[in-house]
């Protein structure tokens, strides 16, 4: 009974981490219930113990990424260097927990889920808060867009590569290269989404952007 118990928290993180992959590397309309379970290696009856349905695992999904940003944004706010410092340093990818969440979160953006939109929204304006104490209102979305260019100048270097594998998101929410094509690129931005012009012809299929929203890595994490 004890050892039941105890796997329990397991299968539902599992769960959720199969969602959030599902999301990452296939996009929302992929990330059904069934494949859900199939990839986090459960019936679909386990699944549905955990998560009634969809919106469910949306919800938990959520406020991993809220807990996750918060901590994001306490480091930014007491970073010795400075809020636009460390904005700016931690501006690339590294498949962290937080760049994981926050890119399936643009997936659900892409969909226009009301609920994510809100989210990102408050991120948004909270790191341009950060950043306007920091440099000055003038100065804090000219910080947000350098940041924006250091995740977005290895996505046009790989040109229209991402498009044979998935079509450019037509709500401009962004996400990095998958996994296997950043490690042949040797570039893997990190973690974000970003303004960007969604006309580019050198935009890769996979850098469609949330205007002016991106997440970025804790340094040395």
């Amino acid at each position: 009974m004890m050892g039941r118990m105890a796997r329990k928290p397991v299968a539902r993180e599992a769960v959720l981490d199969a969602f959030e992959s599902l999301l990452i590397e296939e996009g929302e309309r992929a990330a059904t219930l069934d494949a859900v379970a199939r990839l986090a290696g459960v019936s679909k009856g386990g699944l549905l113990y955990h998560f009634p349905n969809k919106e469910a695992m949306i919800s938990v999904l959520l406020e991993r990424l809220d807990r996750l940003l918060a901590e994001d944004l306490a480091a930014m706010a007491a970073a010795p260097e400075g809020a636009a410092a460390f904005f700016i340093k931690s501006s690339v990818w590294a498949d962290t927990p937080l760049d994981r969440v926050f890119v399936a979160a643009t997936r659900l953006a892409e969909v226009a889920h009301e609920e994510t939109l809100r989210r990102m929204a408050a991120v948004q304006a909270s790191w341009l808060e950060l950043l306007a104490a920091d440099v000055g209102p003038a100065m804090a979305k000219p910080v947000l867009y350098m940041g924006d260019g250091l995740y977005l100048t290895p996505c046009w270097r790989a040109g229209r590569a991402g498009r044979a594998r998935r079509s450019a998101p037509t709500s401009k929410v962004s996400s990095p290269p998958s996994a296997g094509s950043a490690a042949e690129r040797g570039t893997g931005p990190r973690r974000r989404t970003r303004r960007t012009r969604a006309d580019s012809p050198e935009r890769s299929g996979d850098c469609a952007a949330v205007p002016r929203i991106r997440v970025r890595r804790r340094p040395g994490a």
